[in-house]
């Protein structure tokens, strides 16, 4: 009864035991099957005999007196006499195997092969892998029938619990790249031996498997040519390797031969793909699949991978290869591949919940990048849209920062057109992109109806590099919203950027949403972590830039920026915010935020714009505190009048020579120059600075210091007069050397009196001798006992002004200290 058995194992998917008697068929928690089968085995019909085991768990095993099950064929030369009955192999089989996996390694002796199987313990097998690998008989081509139904039950281990990195593979690569450059130029075109040497050094069958699929990256490019018919698609494995390219079917028919020669199960998975030539939106129903992959089985598990997209991309513009390593779809997760690849075979979709083929069609389109930085969509489900009101919303959630941007073009039927790198130069306005804390959302405004394309580009915040494509929709517009336009934003996103918490922007008063502007005029605070110098930008698509620099004002403190805003003009606006550290001047400013403003209502006039030459500082600040000036009654940059007079009082800790500016738009005729609309009082180390405003409108006041004794006067601060009085305000008395810190002038606080009249005079001059008022006639003031000088003066009739002079010291010598002019008799009314 003796026989010489020839075994070969295969192993079925569960759902193959339907074909099989009722008594035979595999439960779900398995049994051990031995029959005689009649089966086909390539093209040849002959009775088989079965005998095998596949174990599912031991422990079940041990505690269930019953035999596990399995399916196994063997194929044997021998008689049907030569294999025993299913009881006495189920009495004789000994199970050893400690998990699920079909035992990969057996030794069989020529005794028990007629009688019995005995399942070798995977541990003990494991440390004779290499040596035993040669004694398994080789797998020809279509004979290996291994499907993802054999892989473990149990949780599905994924990539990253392969490997944490693909730097642990970099001695691998190294060692490929190195010896593919070398055989090509050898000229060494033979699989065998190519696998032989990149190989070599490999330590197990994961290491195996990268050197094969980085040399198909490295080393066989996409043939353009040949997908568009131009040239002779090539298919012999020595053709293609000799010629360095070839379609889809060339990698994935290398990568199963070369697989075969290190013993590694590799089936070639053929079905749809979301690559070139694809149509967002078009039926898959009755088209036959265009693209193949391969699948590989690692620890007992089914893994996917795609040589030909991980060469690079097709550029059908230029009808090139753009050849770019891209590591993704080695050992891909079918999570994530089945968002580009749909097998024809449900199976090898290698997923607990398979999807359908309509499904894979509406999923929006993810790029290598997408996974690769982490991101995950939120809304939509699908990749279509509809807009509603004109509106379509798209949001991305990510876990480390980053930085987006889009492009929305009129639709396309394919889906590959384009760069995948988008160009920085190159907005849209016809969207609003805004980013938080950890989502991204763009809210889409078609400016007409039909069909649009949006691709979404992003990076890791820290990159320098270009934005990639990491998704696509197609976005339908039956109505659009009547709108105006939106400036275009070259710094990609609303409100703030990712990067203002490093730049040292802690908070934003706007958030990321539009704001509407009320009254024509907006406030925007940014609290700092850290002292800041700002600059601002105002931009509506149709505002000429000099009168932009006119409708902002900006204050600067150690904690506070602040930004005033005017609105001349309805419609959208561009809000820009540009920061450096305060006192790192060698630093660039780089960009913080971004706003969208809104203003429908009320504009601001052309009178009410800023003054023109406004410093970068307005209002107090970082930098008047710098110079010791503090405890200013005005705090803010703005100050507005209904009087058209005010005073603005502050102290001068540390003594510095003080000199101020009154300025406003364009050359108005005045009866006097601005100079006198402007009256400073220095008493200890309190200032008041006096402004009696001829017009309404806005003014300029700008205050100066001198730092070092002879230095410039350095710009300290400007403040904005607004004054909404139509009464002209008086001007104060021409002020010269003499008047200096500690003289205070009381009365008359107004340079122009009235003719042939009475005028009280009362001024405190320290240190002062005499101190007289010198017209038509002389006057001479009194010292009362609050030690201020005054008495009463005739102005007389105007023909010369009147002079208040003092004598200092033992000199006789009068200094004039003002002069105030009288009205002419003809200009009265």
């Amino acid at each position: 009864m003796s026989a010489e058995v020839a075994i070969q194992k295969f192993s079925f998917p569960f759902a193959c035991s339907s074909h099989l008697p009722q008594q035979d068929e595999v439960t779900q928690k398995g049994c051990v099957q031995v029959k005689t089968l009649e089966t086909q085995i390539l093209g040849e019909s002959k009775p088989v005999g079965v005998t095998g085991a596949l174990v599912h768990n031991e422990k079940k095993v041990q505690e269930n007196p019953e035999p596990p099950s399995a399916q196994v064929l063997v194929s044997a030369e021998a008689s049907q006499n030569a294999v025993v009955s299913r009881r006495t192999v189920f009495e004789k089989l000994t199970v050893e195997s400690e998990d699920q996996r079909p035992a990969a390694k057996r030794q069989l002796s020529s005794e028990s092969a007629a009688r019995t199987i005995t399942v070798v313990k995977k541990s003990a097998v494991r440390t004779e892998a290499d040596e035993s690998r040669h004694l398994q008989p080789k797998v020809q081509p279509g004979r290996r029938l291994v499907t993802p139904c054999d892989a473990v039950s149990g949780k599905r281990k994924r990539r990253k619990d392969l490997f944490t990195s693909s730097e642990v593979f970099h001695r691998v690569d190294s060692h490929v790249i190195r010896i593919g450059a070398e055989l090509k130029e050898k000229r060494v075109y033979d699989v065998k031996a190519i696998v032989q040497s990149i190989t070599q050094g490999a330590r197990n069958e994961l290491e195996k498997l990268r050197a094969i699929w980085v040399w198909l990256c490295n080393n066989i490019e996409y043939d353009v040519s040949g997908y568009l018919g131009h040239s002779e698609k090539l298919i012999a494995p020595e053709d293609v390797i000799a010629a360095g390219r070839g379609v889809c079917c060339s990698y994935s028919n290398l990568c199963t031969e070369m697989c075969r020669e290190v013993g590694i199960e590799c089936q070639e998975v053929p079905g749809h793909s979301k690559g070139i030539g694809y149509r967002q939106g078009q039926s898959l129903k009755h088209v036959k699949s265009d693209h193949l992959w391969n699948a590989v089985l690692l620890g007992g598990q089914w893994f996917l991978l795609d040589a030909c997209w991980g060469a690079g991309r097709v550029d059908m513009e230029h009808e090139s290869f753009v050849k770019r390593f891209d590591d993704f779809y080695f050992l891909t997760d079918p999570e994530e591949l089945i968002d580009s690849h749909f097998p024809d075979e449900e199976k090898w979709q290698l997923l607990d919940a398979p999807i359908a083929l309509e499904e894979f069609e509406r999923r929006v389109f993810k790029t290598s990048a997408f996974f690769t930085m982490g991101l995950r969509l939120i809304q939509p489900h699908h990749f279509h849209i509809v807009t509603v009101d004109g509106e379509a919303n798209v949001s991305l959630g990510f876990s480390r920062p980053s930085t987006f941007t889009y492009e929305i073009t009129q639709h396309q039927d394919l889906l590959h057109c384009g760069a995948s790198e988008h160009k920085e130069s190159s907005n849209s306005s016809f969207g609003l992109l805004t980013v938080s804390h950890r989502s991204m959302k763009l809210q889409l405004l078609p400016p007409a109806s039909g069909s649009y394309d949006v691709k979404v580009f992003a990076r890791p915040e820290a990159a320098t590099t270009s934005l990639i494509w990491v998704c696509s929709f197609t976005v339908e517009c039956p109505t659009p919203r009547a709108m105006e336009v939106i400036p275009e934003n070259p710094f990609l996103s609303w409100g703030l950027q990712p990067v203002a918490g490093s730049l040292g922007v802690a908070s934003s008063s706007q958030g990321s949403e539009v704001a509407e502007v009320e009254q024509g005029m907006f406030d925007l605070v940014l609290k700092t972590s850290r002292p800041l110098m700002v600059l601002c930008e105002l931009v509506h698509p149709e505002m000429e830039a000099a009168v932009a620099k006119r409708c902002l004002a900006t204050q600067i403190q150690p904690d506070t920026l602040t930004c005033h805003v005017l609105c001349p003009m309805h419609g959208f606006y561009r809000l820009s915010v540009f920061v450096r550290d305060y006192e790192k001047t060698e630093l660039k400013f780089q960009n913080a935020a971004n706003f969208l403003l809104h203003c429908k209502g009320k504009v601001v006039g052309p009178d009410e714009l800023f003054p023109p030459n406004l410093g970068s500082a307005c209002g107090p600040g970082t930098r008047t505190s710098e110079a010791g000036l503090s405890k200013f009654s005005h705090t803010a940059a703005v100050v507005s009048t209904q009087q058209g007079k005010c005073n603005i009082t502050f102290y001068n800790q540390r003594d510095l020579e003080l000199h101020s500016v009154l300025s406003r738009e364009g050359n108005k005729t005045a009866a006097f120059p601005l100079s006198r609309h402007l009256f400073c009082t220095y008493t200890d180390s309190k200032v008041t600075v006096s402004v009696s405003l001829p017009d309404a409108g806005a003014y300029r006041l700008g205050l100066y210091a001198r730092i070092t004794p002879a230095g410039d006067f350095n710009p300290m601060c400007d403040f904005v007069l607004r004054n909404s009085c139509d009464q002209p305000g008086l001007p104060f008395p021409c002020v010269y050397s003499a008047w200096r810190k500690g003289c205070v002038l009381f009365e008359p606080r107004a340079g122009l009196l009235e003719p042939l009249s009475w005028v009280r005079f009362r001024v405190r001059v320290p240190g002062a001798q005499r101190v007289c008022v010198v017209g038509e006639a002389r006057t001479d003031l009194k010292m009362n006992k609050s030690r201020v000088w005054e008495a009463e003066v005739f102005s007389g009739n105007g023909l010369q002004q009147l002079k208040l002079a003092a004598s200092f010291g033992e000199s006789s010598d009068m200094d004039v200290l003002m002069t105030f002019d009288i009205m002419q008799l003809d200009r009265q009314v």
